[in-house]
């Protein structure tokens, strides 16, 4: 396993424990041969391309980075302006590396191995000799999982200026293979994580983002499925950009059934000035194959994710079970309420106590103060300190709410600085709640955010950071960027918070940071390598949650995934929900409460009690063990999904119903993911009941559900393997 190269024929065959990824050099180009289960290495697999050339046109010939203007006519993957405007090149094969481990990628998030055994890493050097363009395609292929991690840089060995007009991560051809479907999340604000699902036809499937972030309304990922692909049966091709800013992703079949995918930074208002010695790194896209179908394909995503993608203290630690104040006060509390809110959760059982919107600057409401990160003392007499401090007396950590990235026009700091804002000279400034966007390109910008927060951090116990952000950037300019650099700046933007990310974390090691984006907003890899996990949603009601988590599992681990109880009526749709349903819902992720804990009432409280004394049970299984997902919300009234431990000895089940049915038929629900060798002992959360089955039963037959006539119904199911004396 690992990187098998035969010189003589061009060949490079990167092999996983359970996957194969095959390359082939064809008159200078590299040529896509081959990527799904792994194959036997046999010095015949040049066979496989059927003796593709280029003297058949670059049009039919299935390329890795692809170029247009020499005979190609689909997607190119790169394209470059020279200086004399013409903007033809023709990268050429000029050598290889191969490296053990994995290599970091300079400013830029990225997957990352422990140690050199467990990958391989493949570059490939391309080379146009006319202009001077130098491309390194990276290829990291992992021992035991079905990945491969892309991306490119690109460098200008020649004697002049080249602009780059178009640099995505990765372009892959699939040949013949026009019977595929295009997959990938799509929503808004508080319906994130849809999945969308449609055939591709001859032309071209695509999304993308031009917020300058990643999004509420398409993530970046997309996956290519066989035909009724389902959770268990299907192959499938996962692509998902470790990156935070705009991007693209996009299927085109051509006149010959081939599929070319491709993905990466967006290039529309995208350009970058190379001069002579500069390189551009280009974000990485982990690619994920699957021969079993949508589950396993996320399964992969989870575990790589998890360990190899997140970082820092509370990488592999059980995540705090919390409370926070934003639904139970708004703008509107003081020191004793928060504290009498913090009491109460301690003797319910909650860890972590968050204050958010409306601590600082003199914020009564959204529309001032971003930016003036210092204490209200009007709200807060004795400074944020003392707050802390008596919550942590409770025995309760403390966390903070910011929005770093914003600046209030109604604050100190823009009476100031008005520049340090993104805009463009002579054009308004277009508000989006009340606020505009710091200009992250600029490292006095930064200076002053790290140093704000910095003195908060090493003065307030602050054990947990809430870091929003809640508007997209517009007016895309910046004020320290000279004209022929201003469509740099939205790359340069996510350049500049990830510095600033990469600091912070590393000054403080010790603090759980949450990415939130009003919710999933900026749901994505390139976030969860400085925050391991994110604020899902704004919306807490329990039903469209379901739904919301059910889609974001498809690539992003559980151990990432932000769930509160909220108060009914909800507050983003009116609907009133069960405490019992709204817990079980939430402790499918990292379990937390979004209320006014003082105003339940007694029965209300020992409910709580148990969900918290439950959690802290299972949230180990929860946020580490393999998810199965078992009911789909997107198709059916019912939802169920599964927790396994790695020795497949432990599991947990939750199952949904959302509207009662009438004369309901006898049901069960077909597990996943269990051993079918051993008996396992299946307790009911509701009842208390205990039974024994098989696991191949479970499986096979599924475990029966008692029906109850009443909407809104939950239910749980723990179940040990006997033989390990877990029963």
């Amino acid at each position: 396993m690992g990187i098998i190269v035969q010189e003589q024929t061009g060949l490079f065959h990167l092999q996983s424990s359970g996957m194969s990824y095959i390359i082939q050099i064809v008159d200078g180009f590299p040529v896509h041969v081959y990527w799904g289960d792994r194959l036997k290495h046999r010095e015949s697999m040049t066979d496989l391309l059927l003796h593709t050339s280029a003297t058949a046109g670059l049009d039919r010939l299935p390329q890795e980075y692809p170029q247009y203007g020499s005979g190609d006519f689909r997607n190119p993957a790169y394209q470059v302006e020279l200086e004399d405007g013409t903007r033809i090149t023709e990268l050429k094969y000029d050598g290889y590396r191969i490296i053990k481990g994995k290599p970091s990628l300079t400013g830029l998030p990225a997957v990352y191995t422990e140690n050199e055994d467990e990958a391989d890493t493949l570059e490939l050097e391309l080379k146009d000799d006319f202009s001077g363009l130098k491309v390194v395609l990276l290829y990291t292929v992992f021992a035991d999982r079905n990945v491969i991690a892309r991306s490119a840089r690109l460098s200008n060995t020649g004697a002049k200026n080249l602009r780059l007009l178009r640099a995505l991560s990765a372009s892959v051809d699939f040949s013949g293979k026009s019977d595929l479907e295009f997959m990938y999340l799509s929503g808004a604000w508080a319906r994130e994580g849809n999945i969308t699902r449609k055939p591709i036809l001859q032309g071209e499937t695509r999304i993308d983002s031009k917020r300058g972030m990643s999004s509420h309304q398409l993530n970046p990922f997309a996956a290519l499925v066989t035909r009724g692909t389902t959770e268990s049966y299907g192959e499938v091709f996962g692509f998902s950009l470790v990156y935070s800013g705009g991007f693209e992703a996009g299927a085109e079949i051509d006149s010959f059934g081939s599929t070319r995918f491709s993905i990466g930074v967006n290039s529309f208002d995208f350009s970058w000035l190379l001069s002579p010695g500069e390189s551009f790194q280009t974000p990485e896209a982990v690619m994920v194959f699957s021969g079993q179908g949508l589950g396993d394909m996320s399964r992969t995503y989870h575990r790589l994710y998890r360990t190899r993608l997140c970082r820092g203290k509370y990488r592999d630690e059980e995540r705090p079970i919390l409370v926070n104040n934003w639904e139970a006060t708004y703008f509107d509390f003081n020191a004793d309420k928060l504290v009498s809110i913090a009491k109460e959760g301690a003797e319910l059982g909650i860890e972590l106590f968050v204050l958010d919107d409306g601590w600082f600057g003199k914020r009564d409401s959204d529309n001032s103060s971003l930016g003036d990160w210092y204490e209200d003392r009007r709200k807060l007499p004795d400074g944020l300190a003392d707050v802390a401090n008596r919550i942590n007396r409770l025995g309760l950590k403390f966390g903070l709410w910011f929005e770093p990235e914003m600046i209030s026009p109604d604050s100190e700091l823009y009476r100031e600085h008005p520049d340090w804002c993104l805009h463009v000279p002579g054009r308004r400034r277009s508000e989006a709640r009340w606020q505009l966007v710091l200009d992250y390109t600029r490292k006095e910008v930064r200076d002053f955010i790290f140093d704000s927060l910095a003195a908060i951090f090493s003065s307030v116990p602050v054990s947990y950071v809430k870091w929003d952000m809640n508007r997209c950037l517009t007016e895309i300019g910046s004020a320290a960027l000279p004209p022929e650099r201003q469509s740099e700046t939205a790359h340069r933007y996510v350049l500049g918070l990830y510095e600033l990310l990469e600091r912070i974390t590393t000054e403080f090691p010790h603090i759980l940071f949450e990415s939130c984006s009003s919710g999933g907003g900026r749901f994505d890899p390139g976030m969860l390598y400085y925050m391991p996990q994110v604020w899902t949603s704004d919306n807490t009601d329990a039903v469209e949650r379901l739904k919301i988590q059910y889609g974001t599992s498809l690539v992003y681990p559980v151990s990432a995934i932000g769930a509160h109880v909220s108060a009914v009526p909800n507050h983003q749709v009116g609907r009133i929900t069960p405490l019992d349903f709204r817990g079980d819902v939430a402790m499918s992720g990292n379990f937390g409460y979004e209320l006014d804990l003082t105003k339940f009432t007694d029965e209300e409280k020992e409910t709580v009690k148990r969900q918290i004394a439950v959690y802290k049970q299972i949230r180990g299984l929860v946020q580490k063990g393999d998810l199965y997902r078992l009911k789909n919300p997107f198709e059916d009234n019912e939802s169920a999904w599964m927790f396994v431990s790695e020795d497949q000895e432990d599991a947990i089940v939750y199952y949904f119903q959302v509207m009662a049915v009438p004369n309901a038929p006898w049901r069960a629900l077909r597990l996943d993911g269990l051993n079918p060798e051993l008996e396992y002992e299946v307790q009911s959360g509701n009842s208390g009941q205990k039974s024994i089955h098989g696991g191949d039963r479970l499986m096979k037959l599924g475990l029966p559900l008692l029906y109850r006539q009443k909407d809104y119904e939950s239910g749980w199911f723990r179940l040990r393997a006997i033989r390990s004396g877990k029963a």
